[in-house]
């Protein structure tokens, strides 16, 4: 390595090495962009393409009908799907089910997350190409190297983390809401509505104040009018939310559904733990608080009240020492 550097420097300066490493990465880039853009395009994309341009065709002559599915946003990359999307089912399947959860539910997130990913990895990777670049002359190789390779990793693990972030986050919201969902679900039910008007009625209710726990509740009526199994939507909401409270609630109602059980009668035992629960978290958060101000109070409150008692004291024997001499 420190060969290949020396003969960059001798051949063409300082910069010599960066400009090398800079040719070598435009010209992979634009290789591959040559063959990707040159591909024939897959008959089933025009096929797909046809489709959406009827559909918009049609959602123009009657705007107000309301559509079941999420819109798709962002680049058009159906003709590298085979490069941005994992050709591994199982790995496909985990990456799409984190992307769900966060609520992106398009057919198009996977490679979209992983567009993102390539994008902001080379994008990272010419900003810290730039940045060794104009301070060539004061770094050494190691620095420049970590300089190049830190922005770039960056970049390549931020939409990892803001997928999770949003995930958690969904998870958190559904938690939230999900008790006084119960409570509208039992009134519903004990009303005399199915479970499906329920859940559709529910669904609408909720909207204003927990629209992701109302989407969620919209799709699994839409599925059960759709003429989908009653039992298969469950385990897909429960998928879906990720949440422990939700998949512990899918499974009282498939159990119900299976014994013959009352609804209502497992909704209320339900709700009223789910009740119970909420105050219990509310109370672990509250528990919590003094544990972690102890650290705040610490810093905050402990030096100013030692300069406060010992700084007379420290100032009188400088005095003392320094000045009685």
């Amino acid at each position: 390595m420190d060969a290949f550097w020396n003969f960059f420097v001798e051949l063409m300066g300082p910069l010599g090495p960066y400009f090398a490493l800079g040719f070598v990465g435009l010209f992979l880039v634009a290789g591959a962009a040559f063959m990707f853009l040159n591909q024939p395009e897959d008959p089933l994309a025009k096929l797909h393409k046809r489709e959406k341009e009827e559909s918009r065709k049609k959602a123009a002559r009657e705007p107000n009908l309301p559509s079941l599915r999420q819109k798709e946003t962002g680049p058009n990359l159906d003709k590298y799907k085979t490069f941005l999307e994992p050709q591994d089912q199982e790995a496909f399947s985990s990456i799409q089910l984190k992307l769900v959860q966060a609520g992106y539910r398009m057919k198009s997130a996977v490679r979209t997350f992983h567009f993102a990913q390539l994008a902001l990895a080379l994008g990272g990777l010419f900003f810290g190409v730039f940045y060794t670049a104009v301070l060539a002359s004061e770094m050494t190789m190691q620095s420049a190297l970590i300089a190049i390779l830190v922005p770039a990793g960056a970049g390549y693990y931020l939409p990892t983390y803001w997928i999770e972030r949003r995930r958690q986050t969904r998870q958190a919201n559904l938690e939230e809401a999900f008790p006084d969902a119960l409570d509208l679900l039992l009134v519903c039910v004990e009303a005399g509505q199915s479970l499906d008007q329920s859940i559709l009625r529910v669904s609408a209710e909720l909207k204003p104040g927990f629209p992701d726990l109302a989407e969620e509740f919209s799709i699994v009526a839409n599925e059960m009018r759709a003429g989908k199994d009653r039992v298969a939507v469950l385990r897909d909401m429960g998928e879906r939310a990720g949440a422990q409270d939700i998949s512990s609630f899918v499974t009282v109602l498939i159990q119900s559904a299976s014994f013959g059980t009352s609804i209502s009668d497992a909704l209320r035992i339900y709700s009223n733990e789910m009740r119970d629960k909420r105050v219990m978290r509310a109370e672990e958060k509250a528990n919590t608080l003094p544990t972690k101000m102890t650290l705040g109070t610490m810093m905050f409150t402990l030096p100013p009240l030692m300069i406060i008692l010992i700084g007379p004291s420290i100032y009188d024997i400088y005095l003392t020492l320094v000045v009685g001499q």
